[in-house]
């Protein structure tokens, strides 16, 4: 199944797609247009022509997952523009675009906080290496 987590790269075509592409178009479409690899494993979302459907095209290291939806009313009227050919987005600014929304008028707390865990705030002791744990199966 597939999951898009806050860690993971989102971008977004700008264009609209031929959706009579399938995962080898896609994926080429990646290389050549918006210059990035598709095996990656960033989330690549494109639209088609009457922004009535879209594409999630994302490698999970054993193989590409190809999404679609789309819409039974109305289209995506909130699709980032802009002068490149691909956008970024955050996670949850996907969810609001996939739902018909307006993703620049998402408000949401800064994705990046440091925390201090306290594994990492000991102090390292001096003793023997430690001995590397056994998998039993």
């Amino acid at each position: 199944m597939i999951q898009i987590t806050p860690q993971m790269r989102v971008l977004v075509a700008i264009d609209p797609t031929d959706f009579r592409r399938g995962i080898d178009g896609l994926a080429q479409q990646c290389r050549a247009v918006l210059e990035e690899d598709p095996l990656s494993g960033t989330v690549f979302v494109f639209r088609n022509r009457a922004s009535t459907a879209v594409k999630l095209l994302v490698y999970d290291g054993q193989g590409f997952w190809l999404c679609l939806k789309r819409l039974s009313a109305g289209k995506f009227r909130h699709w980032p523009k802009g002068t490149s050919a691909q956008c970024t987005l955050a996670a949850h600014e996907l969810q609001v675009l996939l739902f018909g929304g307006d993703p620049t008028k998402t408000l949401a707390a800064p994705m990046w906080r440091p925390l201090a865990h306290p594994a990492l705030s000991q102090p390292a002791r001096a003793s023997s290496p430690p001995t590397p744990t056994s998998i039993s199966w």
